[in-house]
């Protein structure tokens, strides 16, 4: 499954990614699994992404939580709580 990833602000700025494409292993079915797998890059993806960090997530522009279902060819952004202009 292809699915669009984009990451805001802070996210972006340690990440040193603004997008990109992924196609997604057998089994990452959820936002939080995309956030699980990753993490599994290590470094600062790991870092940046870990479990108990405070980031947003969103799923074809709604804000979501871990457990929404993803879907072939959907967006998933991450990003810190507050962002500003």
């Amino acid at each position: 499954m292809k699915i669009q990833l984009k990451f805001f602000a802070s996210v972006r700025e340690a990440l040193g990614v603004s997008d990109e494409q992924a196609d997604v292993p057998d089994g990452v079915t959820t936002v939080g699994d995309v956030r699980a797998w990753l993490r599994m890059r290590g470094g600062a993806w790991a870092d940046t992404l870990a479990e108990g960090r405070a980031l947003r997530m969103a799923c074809n522009h709604e804000m979501t939580d871990a457990g929404t279902r993803i879907t072939d060819g959907c967006e998933v952004a991450f990003f810190p709580p507050v962002t500003g202009g």
